[in-house]
C-alpha cells in the first residue's frame, strides 16, 4: 500500500516548507518514525518521522523545493517486500524549471569588511535553510561571510542557533565598527531585539491603549505561599510562585468577561472560544512570550506546573514554534525586578494585557467591626492595558476589579 509523505505544518502561520534533505534515498527501506527527511521554516528547521514502514518509492520534492503546507513530496510502500524495483520522481521538467530557489542576500561581497575566518568547502556548505537565508538577510551577511561560519548541524549545516551565536559573540568581536567623529559606539541591533521592536511599533500603531490600576492585597497568599512552599517542593520538584494565582484569577475574570479574550480584525469581532494566556519572559537578550493554552480547563496545580514547564524551556530555548503563538490574553510580571508599576505595551492581536508589579510590606487602613486601623500588609499594583478600540473604560475597570476580588478571596484551601 502507498503512503503519502504530506508537507506537514510547522506553526500557526506557517503556509510553506522548504526540502532541506532527504536522508533516504528513493529505493531504502524505513522505520516508522524514523528520522528521515529534514524540513525548514523561516521560524525553525525540524526533522521529520516516517509516517509508515516500508520503502521509500517516490520523492516528488526535491532539496531546496518550497512547498505548500499538506501537499504530497513523496510516497511510502508499506508492503516494502513486493518493490523490485524504486520508482523515479516524475517530476516534469517544466516543473523543475520553476522551482522556487533561496537566493542569497543582495550585497557586494567585495565591499564587505569581514574575511572569512578560515576557508571553507563550498561544496558542502552551499545550500543554506530559509531561516538562516532570513537572518542572514536581515543582517547584512554577505554569502562569503555566511560561509566562514563554522556550522553544528548535519553535514556542518549552519543552523539558527549558530548564525544567531555568531551575531551575538564571533561577528561583534571580528567585525570592525565604523568610526564616527564622536566618541560614540555605533553597535547593530540584535536579531530578537529587532523583532521585538518592530512587534511593540506595530501595536502602539494599532491599539489604542488605555490603562487602568488597582491596588491588591496579597497578604493572605504570601502567606499561604511562605507555609507550604517547601511541602511543595518535596512533592513537585519546582518552586511555587505567585504567577499560578494572578493566571487563576485571571482566567475567572475572563470568564465573567469574555470580551477581553477577543480580537479584532478590520472591522470584525473575533470572539475566541478558549482561553490562552501569553507569560512573559524575560531573556538576556530579549523578551519572549510563550502560551499557555485552554487554561479555562485546566486546574491551580495543572497552571502551578504548566508555567513552570514554560518558564524553564523558554529560558533554555527549548520552546516549539507553536508555544509562542496563539495568546488571547498576556500578562508581563515586571515585579520580578522590584519594579512597583507599569505599562505594559498589549501584545497584538490581543486586547488587553496585565502588569503585575512587586509585592512590597505597606502601612494599610484595615477595616473590621471594631473599626479602623492601621496594619501591615503586602501590597501589589496591578496594571491593565487595554484597546480601547473595543473595551471602553468601565469594561476595563470591571475586569481589573474582578481580578483584584478573586485574588484577595481566594479559596487557599481548596486549591489542591
Amino acid at each position: 500500500m502507498l503512503v503519502d509523505i504530506i508537507m506537514p505544518k510547522m506553526g500557526e502561520s506557517i503556509t510553506e516548507g522548504t526540502i532541506i534533505e532527504w536522508r533516504k534515498n528513493v529505493g531504502d527501506s524505513v522505520e516508522k518514525d524514523e528520522i528521515f527527511l529534514e524540513i525548514g521554516t523561516d521560524k525553525v528547521d525540524s526533522e521529520i518521522p516516517s509516517p509508515a514502514a516500508g520503502v521509500l518509492v517516490e520523492i516528488l520534492a526535491k532539496p531546496n523545493d518550497v512547498v505548500d503546507v499538506g501537499k504530497v513530496i513523496g510516497r511510502i510502500n508499506s508492503d516494502g517486500d513486493s518493490i523490485k524495483a524504486p520508482i523515479v520522481s516524475d517530476i516534469p521538467e517544466s516543473e523543475e524549471e520553476n522551482v522556487q530557489e533561496i537566493k542569497a542576500p543582495n550585497l557586494d561581497i567585495e565591499k564587505d569588511p569581514i574575511s572569512p575566518k578560515k576557508k571553507t568547502d563550498k561544496s558542502k556548505r552551499s545550500f543554506f535553510t530559509p531561516v538562516v537565508m532570513k537572518i542572514a538577510s536581515e543582517n547584512a551577511i554577505s554569502m562569503n561571510e555566511l560561509e566562514s561560519i563554522q556550522g553544528s548541524g548535519r553535514n556542518g549545516r549552519v543552523t539558527k542557533k549558530d548564525i544567531l551565536s555568531y551575531l551575538n559573540t564571533d561577528r561583534e568581536s571580528s567585525q570592525e565598527l565604523n568610526e564616527v567623529k564622536m566618541t560614540d559606539k555605533v553597535v547593530e541591533m540584535e536579531y530578537m531585539r529587532k523583532r521585538i521592536a518592530d512587534h511593540m511599533r506595530i501595536s502602539l500603531d494599532t491599539a489604542a491603549h488605555v490603562y487602568v490600576m488597582t491596588e491588591v492585597d496579597m497578604t493572605d497568599i504570601v502567606s499561604y505561599v511562605d507555609k507550604n512552599e517547601q511541602l511543595f517542593y518535596e512533592k513537585e520538584s519546582f518552586k511555587l510562585t505567585y504567577t499560578p494565582f494572578i493566571v487563576n484569577a485571571v482566567v475567572k475574570a475572563i470568564n465573567q468577561y469574555p470580551l477581553m479574550n477577543s480580537s479584532i480584525e478590520g472591522n470584525e469581532v473575533i470572539h475566541k472560544k478558549n482561553i490562552n494566556i501569553g507569560l512573559a519572559v524575560s531573556l538576556d537578550k530579549g523578551l519572549m512570550v510563550p502560551v499557555i493554552e485552554n487554561c479555562e480547563e485546566i486546574n491551580f496545580l495543572g497552571l502551578c506546573r504548566r508555567v513552570n514547564d514554560l518558564s524553564v524551556r523558554t529560558r533554555s530555548n527549548k520552546l516549539q514554534p507553536d508555544e509562542l503563538q496563539g495568546s488571547t490574553f498576556s500578562i508581563s510580571n515586571f515585579g520580578v525586578f522590584n519594579v512597583t508599576m507599569g505599562t505594559p505595551i498589549i501584545n497584538q492581536p490581543n486586547v488587553g494585557i496585565l502588569g503585575v508589579g512587586a509585592i512590597k510590606k505597606q502601612p494599610v487602613v484595615v477595616e473590621s467591626e471594631l473599626g479602623d486601623t492601621i496594619g501591615i500588609r503586602s501590597q501589589m499594583i496591578l496594571s491593565l492595558g487595554f484597546d480601547h478600540r473595543l473595551i471602553d473604560g468601565a469594561g476595563g475597570s470591571k475586569f481589573i476589579e474582578k481580578i483584584r476580588s478573586e485574588i484577595e478571596n481566594m479559596k487557599l484551601m481548596d486549591l489542591f
